[in-house]
């Protein structure tokens, strides 16, 4: 309600009231007399405001399917995080251990579409894990321009190390949920992202 805040901060208690009919509050009649000063507008029996009516469109956190992901998403990232810290891997790195586990060898570009992250950060989160001795980067034998990244043994041991902990938080998450409401979940998913349409290259 800035213009509710604006009208208290120059202490103009007429814009106020106005303001507050505009918002759809009902004023009390017989306590409207102007208050001198800003103070005296929150002042027991000076000016009474009752919220009677709800706003004219309203949209909870708890209604936007997008809020509710992305506070799920933040949720399995930490279970996930916890498990694999350990053993020196980071969110991020697990990230791309995840595709090159099923596509090893793939470019730099292509990890970065694989994963909808910009190429830049792709570039530093492979220097860490070049650094770690979990990838290694081969110059691309037909096109110089491309380098093609490739799981050390270190990385590809990792797979049985890590994925079982993977499994055992989505087990945790879906415990109690009906092995066809979370078959319809993943349609459900699916259909999401086919009606949103491609990510896109994202930082997050």
């Amino acid at each position: 309600m800035w213009t509710l805040r604006r009208a208290i901060a120059t202490r103009r208690p007429q814009t106020v009231l106005a303001s507050l009919r505009t918002f759809g509050y009902r004023i009390d009649r017989a306590n409207t007399d102007p208050p001198r000063t800003q103070a005296q507008l929150y002042r027991p029996g000076k000016l009474l405001v009752m919220d009677d009516k709800k706003p004219p469109y309203s949209f909870s956190l708890e209604e936007s399917t997008g809020y509710l992901l992305r506070m799920t998403h933040r949720s399995f990232a930490r279970a996930v995080q916890k498990e694999i810290a350990p053993r020196g891997v980071t969110i991020g790195m697990w990230y791309f251990l995840r595709i090159l586990w099923e596509e090893d060898g793939l470019t730099q570009r292509e990890l970065s579409q694989r994963i909808e992250m910009m190429e830049p950060t792709t570039a530093t989160a492979l220097r860490n894990m070049e650094e770690r001795n979990l990838v290694r980067r081969v110059r691309n034998t037909t096109d110089k321009r491309k380098v093609n990244i490739y799981l050390t043994d270190e990385g590809r041991a990792l797979r049985e190390q890590l994925l079982p902990y993977a499994r055992e938080v989505n087990e945790t998450a879906l415990a109690g949920v009906a092995a066809a409401d979370i078959a319809c979940f993943r349609r459900v998913l699916s259909q999401m992202r086919i009606n949103l349409g491609p990510a896109g290259m994202d930082e997050n």
